[in-house]
Parts: structure tokens; sequence; C-alpha cells
């Protein structure tokens, strides 16, 4: 096997996985649950939360923050699977270390 091109296949790679993780950071993922809705970057940096104004109620504390739980559940959920599909696609299954 030629070295010279198997390392210039590693450094493709590595520009594509670096490619695909900047466009990655950059997606915006919603999560939602009853009136609760909760947006995350790429990174699973929570970047906004919009709560129904009928759920704004002293009575219904406990049950709001569940809800706000579940929808950032749902939307990291959804950034981390969306990161494994694509990074799973130029790597082919194999774990990259730190991915």
């Amino acid at each position: 096997m030629d070295m010279q091109r198997l390392m210039q296949q590693a450094q493709q790679m590595q520009r594509k996985l670096a490619k695909i993780e900047e466009e990655l950071d950059a997606t915006i993922y919603e999560g939602k649950n009853n009136g609760v809705e909760v947006k995350v970057n790429g990174k699973n940096e929570v970047t906004e939360v919009s709560i129904d104004e009928d759920l704004l109620d002293k009575e219904n504390k406990d049950m709001l923050q569940d809800m706000v739980m579940l929808a950032v559940n749902d939307a990291q959920a959804k950034a981390k699977a969306d990161r494994e599909a694509k990074m799973g696609s130029v790597t082919q299954g194999v774990r990259m270390p730190g991915m």
C-alpha cells in the first residue's frame, strides 16, 4: 500500500470532517414539548427557550420545568443523531477520537 496515498486520503477525510463539524456547529435543532420550544446549536448550547403564555402560572411550575427539560433533551437528541449520521457517512462507521 502506498503510504503517501494513504496520508492524502487521511488528510482529505480530515478536511471533510472539519467541514461537517463546522456545518453541524452552526445548525439549529428544535425540541418541543406541549407549548415549550427549545433550540440548541450543534455544540449542544441552548440558544433559545420559548414558553407558551398559557403555561406561565405558578401552579404549573413543576410541569413547566419538566416540559423544558424534555424539550431540551429532544433538541439535543436530534443534534446528536444528526452529528453521528453525518460523521459516520465520512468515517464509514470507524469511531474517531473526540467525535
